[in-house]
């Protein structure tokens, strides 16, 4: 069975943006998006930024994107899901945390310190494990086993009800408002877009 073009750009488009919420930016990653016609297409407002344009990939990163990426994620804003849903406002990283059942229920393991993260239900870490469960999905419409795909669409379904569609526009809304660069501006909309539109598409796709 052929893949689906649809499944494919979703998993390439979770794993980017997984990867730009999780940890800084290096220059590998930034001359991807520059060098894929599809990602640089995703980022208007940074292709016109002058800074783009005026310096190298290094500079930009060390000068701006660094700096922007500490505030809304490390300083300023907090990216976890706990930290939206409790009451108390604090960060659950124990055994409590919901997420945590879903992962070990799929056998997703969060690396907190490559991430950078103090708890699993940070919101690149949320995107991730919808990427593996993509990377299962892709494996499966290559076995034309329409049963497997059904189930992880469901899979899908119920993780983003339950997590990253149930609070991460909130937290998204804010670090569009708060990026001091286009950069970031453009990866919250782009972010907060996709969650969206993925939500619906997975709903429509699932077979009754």
């Amino acid at each position: 069975m052929a893949i689906n073009p649809q499944t494919q750009q979703r998993h390439s488009l979770y794993a980017l943006i997984s990867r730009l919420l999780i940890i800084e930016v290096n220059e590998e990653l930034i001359d991807t998006i520059k060098n894929d016609e599809f990602f640089i297409s995703l980022f208007p407002d940074f292709t016109q930024w002058s800074k783009y344009k005026e310096l190298s990939t290094k500079d930009l990163i060390q000068e701006y994107l660094n700096v922007d990426f500490t505030d809304i994620s490390l300083l300023h804003l907090i990216p976890y899901e706990s930290f939206y849903k409790r009451d108390d406002q604090m960060i659950d990283s124990g055994g409590n945390n919901k997420v945590i059942d879903f992962y070990n229920e799929y056998g997703f393991r969060a690396e907190l310190v490559d991430a950078r993260a103090i708890s699993p239900d940070h919101i690149g870490i949320e995107l991730e494990f919808m990427y593996k469960l993509i990377d299962a999905q892709l494996q499966a419409e290559k076995d034309n086993d329409k049963q497997s795909i059904n189930d992880l669409l469901s899979i899908q379904q119920d993780f983003m009800t339950k997590h990253p569609h149930s609070w991460a526009a909130m937290y998204l809304i804010n670090m569009k408002n708060e990026a001091a660069t286009p950069f970031y501006h453009d990866v919250a909309t782009l972010a907060l877009e996709f969650i969206l539109s993925d939500y619906e598409y997975i709903k429509n796709s699932i077979n009754d």
